[in-house]
C-alpha cells in the first residue's frame, strides 16, 4: 500500500468518524449549558431576597420582578435546551440574559478583557462562556437529537402529504 493510498483511507475513516460525532456537538452543547442553566436559575431561586438585592445593586430596574423572570427563564429555557424544545427561541433570550450581565454586572471585567486592561482574559468572563454555545445554538439549531428535529421533519413530512394530496 502505498503512501498516498493510505492517507486516502486514513481520511475516509476521519470523515467516517466526524460524521458520527456530528449529531453529538449540538446534544453535547444543550446539555452543558442547559445544565448549568438549570443550576443557576436554581440558586437565583434559593437565594431569591440576594438575587434581588444584587440586581438592585447594579442599577437593574424593578429587582424583584427581573430576578424572578431571569431565575425562571433560566430554570425553563435551561430544560427546554437540554430537551431540544424550542432551542433556537430559547437560546437567544438565554443570549439576552447574557449581554445584559456583559453590560452590567460583568461590564469592568469584560472592557478590561476586550483592551487587555484588566486581570481577566475573555474566558475568565463566565457570561462570554455561556453566550457562545448560545449564539452556536441560535445559528445551527438543536441538532437531530432534539424534539425540535422531530416536530420539525414532522411538519416536512405532513407538508408533503397536504402537497400530494392537493396534486
Amino acid at each position: 500500500m502505498s503512501i498516498a493510498n493510505l492517507f486516502r483511507q486514513l481520511e475516509k475513516l476521519f470523515w467516517i468518524v466526524v460524521g458520527l460525532v456530528r449529531p453529538l456537538a449540538p446534544l453535547l452543547a444543550r446539555l452543558v449549558i442547559g445544565h448549568a442553566f438549570v443550576q443557576t436559575g436554581i440558586g437565583k431561586w434559593q437565594n431569591f431576597g440576594d438575587t434581588v438585592d444584587f440586581f438592585r445593586s447594579i442599577g437593574l430596574p424593578a429587582p424583584a420582578a427581573n430576578a424572578a423572570f431571569i431565575a425562571s427563564l433560566e430554570v425553563v429555557g435551561g430544560i427546554a435546551l437540554v430537551l431540544g424544545l424550542g432551542t433556537n427561541l430559547f437560546a437567544a433570550l438565554l443570549s439576552c440574559t447574557m449581554v445584559v450581565a456583559l453590560l452590567t454586572a460583568d461590564r469592568e471585567s469584560f472592557v478590561g478583557a476586550l483592551t487587555g486592561s484588566g486581570d481577566k482574559t475573555l474566558t475568565d468572563v463566565l457570561p462570554v462562556i455561556f453566550l457562545m454555545p448560545l449564539v452556536w445554538l441560535i445559528a445551527f439549531g438543536a441538532g437531530p437529537l432534539s424534539i425540535d428535529h422531530f416536530f420539525s421533519r414532522r411538519r416536512r413530512e405532513d407538508d408533503e402529504f397536504v402537497k400530494r394530496a392537493a396534486a
